[in-house]
């Protein structure tokens, strides 16, 4: 339809362009003879003229001798006063007629056609963008068709997630060899949805799916069918499984389904809504189109509490694959994809790295590779070290670092003797993750120095004991201050938060307090972005409960701190000292100062009292 407006729009200007020349034409053929007004008095003085035929704006007639072959003239009156004046003159003059009848049209249908061609071209185009225009196909799908390889990326790209890769590996089995598969009944599955945490590779595995089937592939995101026109989403819901059945067999992937998908009901202002409309329309073509045909849905997202459960029953998405962080082994298979395409140098363990990147996702081991690649070539060298990547390790734990904030000398040692207190409670209560690195070096998340802890292995249970020691280590900061220089500073705020935080799952999410007993009184959120930074705490217990619940979070804390004092003065030849060399060096490493070396001791004035 555009194109034949297009072409529409051509043709008139070049039947308007055809219709000028024409008329220079016709004018360059007329026989009439155009005269100055000067000339036409002076051959009527001299009666060469005949058949004079007056009009308002020129007069016309018959030349008794003709003019370079023409019999006929024409000229544009004058003022008969002014005509007489310039007589008297002696000088040539003649008149000008005020417009044509091409003229007169252009100058009614040029602007119209300006304001055209603007509209066509420019608001037209703006309107279609932003969801008001194109009312033709304001109901087409929006999706994007892959064919086998057309991603780039396949299941040897994808790392650290075996089982998901099983799964969706057995679907696009079925979808080469569906006889194979239902010769015992079975049919393939309506739909998959990929779950997890953001960064772990849910977008990444479909594409993979994609550049493994020999079918194809319709990639659309979620927001894509929300417009604010009341209907459009549903018509584009429609038309996608209305080409994905003339395809077939095929896979739709929509990817952020929540943006589609949420929960009807929560949010809305009635049953007209556009949201709600398309996802009704998404819950009929689950139940509308037959798993004979061969096309299966695969939706992705990490807001799985937000989605309509009528969504997420069987019958309409039969499989949920969990695609969570990886563990140890997967990082370090992520770690050899990603490390294929830079150069690292011979004795680089990759072991090593997956062992102190704990936590990491694969987006976040991707970014680590690329940190360790970039500092590499800022120093100059030639392959990528193992330093390269422990200095990429921290700066995205911990930030990079400002040497241009400079402390008072004060100030240093307060964080000096804080770090050291971090680090020595770590080194010095067992299941603690082990010292990396103590600094005093400022970095850009605000922190005026650090202790950066690397765990060694996966842990997926901690002992009460075990979080008791965490918030000692937390607490020895401030301990260290109290015990050194008689007062306290604000610098503990992140760690007295931590430790509250801690404190607080301990009474009321793991029941592990013998005042308050196993009961939980606070659940734990679904969601894998966390909890909202605004949010009411579901309270369903008595206000004595509630009084319980504070001072025993106060006990725990108090007990923590108390145990972290008696630590700090049990250790303080090593506290001065350790202080003195971070002050000297700014960074220390167990190998440069054993005393950050893992080493659990004796039972301390206070363990008694706060064990369980």
């Amino acid at each position: 339809m555009e194109k034949q407006q297009q072409w529409n729009l051509w043709f008139f200007l070049v039947a308007f362009s055809l219709l000028l020349v024409f008329q220079d034409w016709w004018a360059a053929r007329s026989v009439v003879e155009p005269l100055p007004y000067s000339e036409f008095m002076r051959l009527l003085k001299e009666e060469k003229l005949s058949d004079l035929r007056i009009e308002q704006q020129q007069i016309s007639g018959n030349l008794k001798e003709p003019i370079n072959d023409h019999s006929q003239f024409v000229t544009v009156r004058v003022e008969p006063e002014l005509a007489e004046a310039l007589a008297q003159s002696h000088v040539t003059f003649s008149g000008t007629r005020q417009g044509g009848l091409i003229s007169n049209l252009l100058s009614w249908l040029l602007p119209f056609i300006l304001i055209f061609a603007l509209w066509s071209f420019l608001f037209r185009r703006l309107a279609e963008k932003q969801g008001f225009g194109g009312m033709v196909n304001v109901g087409k799908s929006r999706a994007k068709i892959f064919v086998q390889r057309d991603t780039g990326v396949t299941f040897e790209d994808v790392a650290g997630i075996d089982e998901a890769k099983a799964e969706l590996l057995e679907v696009v089995s079925f979808l080469k060899d569906q006889p194979k598969y239902s010769r015992l009944g079975a049919r393939i599955p309506k739909g998959i949805l990929l779950v997890g945490p953001p960064g772990t590779g849910k977008t990444l595995v479909a594409k993979a799916v994609a550049g493994e089937a020999s079918v194809p592939f319709f990639s659309i995101s979620g927001s894509e069918f929300v417009e604010m026109f009341v209907g459009v989403g549903a018509a584009r819901v429609r038309d996608l499984f209305e080409q994905a059945r003339k395809s077939a067999p095929c896979i739709i992937f929509i990817d952020e389904l929540d943006a589609l998908g949420k929960a009807r009901g929560v949010g809305a202002f009635g049953g007209n809504d556009e949201k709600e409309q398309t996802l009704n329309q998404l819950l009929a073509e689950l139940d509308g189109f037959d798993p004979r045909e061969g096309v299966v849905l695969l939706a992705a997202t990490n807001r799985p509490e937000v989605l309509d459960p009528a969504l997420l029953r069987a019958g309409r998405f039969d499989r949920q694959i969990v695609i969570d962080r990886p563990d140890r082994r997967g990082r370090l298979a992520i770690l050899k994809v990603h490390a294929k395409r830079i150069q690292i140098t011979a004795d680089l363990d990759m072991d090593r790295i997956a062992g102190i990147t704990t936590g990491f996702s694969g987006a976040d081991l991707a970014n680590l590779i690329n940190e360790a690649a970039i500092l590499a070539t800022r120093r100059g060298a030639d392959a990528v070290s193992m330093d390269d990547f422990t200095a990429a390790v921290e700066r995205i734990v911990v930030g990079s670092e400002r040497r241009g904030r400079l402390l008072q000398p004060h100030e240093r040692e307060v964080v000096a003797h804080h770090e050291m207190g971090h680090a020595l409670a770590a080194a010095s209560l067992a299941g603690m993750d082990p010292v990396h690195k103590v600094s005093i070096i400022p970095r850009s998340v605000g922190a005026l120095g650090y202790t950066l802890q690397r765990p060694t292995e996966d842990r997926f249970l901690i002992t009460l004991a075990e979080l008791k020691n965490r918030m000692v280590v937390l607490l020895a900061g401030r301990a260290a201050e109290d015990l050194i220089f008689k007062e306290i500073s604000t610098g503990a705020a992140d760690d007295l938060a931590k430790v509250t935080d801690i404190a607080r799952q301990i009474v009321t999410r793991f029941g592990m307090t013998s005042e308050l007993g196993q009961a939980v009184l606070e659940h734990q959120s679904a969601s894998y972005l966390g909890e909202q930074a605004i949010s009411l705490r579901e309270k369903d217990y008595s206000e004595e409960t509630a009084r319980e619940v504070d001072l025993s979070i106060r006990a725990l804390i108090d007990g923590a701190y108390t145990r972290a004092k008696a630590l700090l003065q049990s250790r303080r030849a090593d506290l001065e000292q350790g202080a003195q060399l971070l002050l000297e060096k700014e960074t220390l490493t167990p190998d440069e100062f054993p005393a950050l070396r893992p080493r659990p001791s004796p039972r301390l004035e206070g363990d008694q009292q706060h064990a369980d």
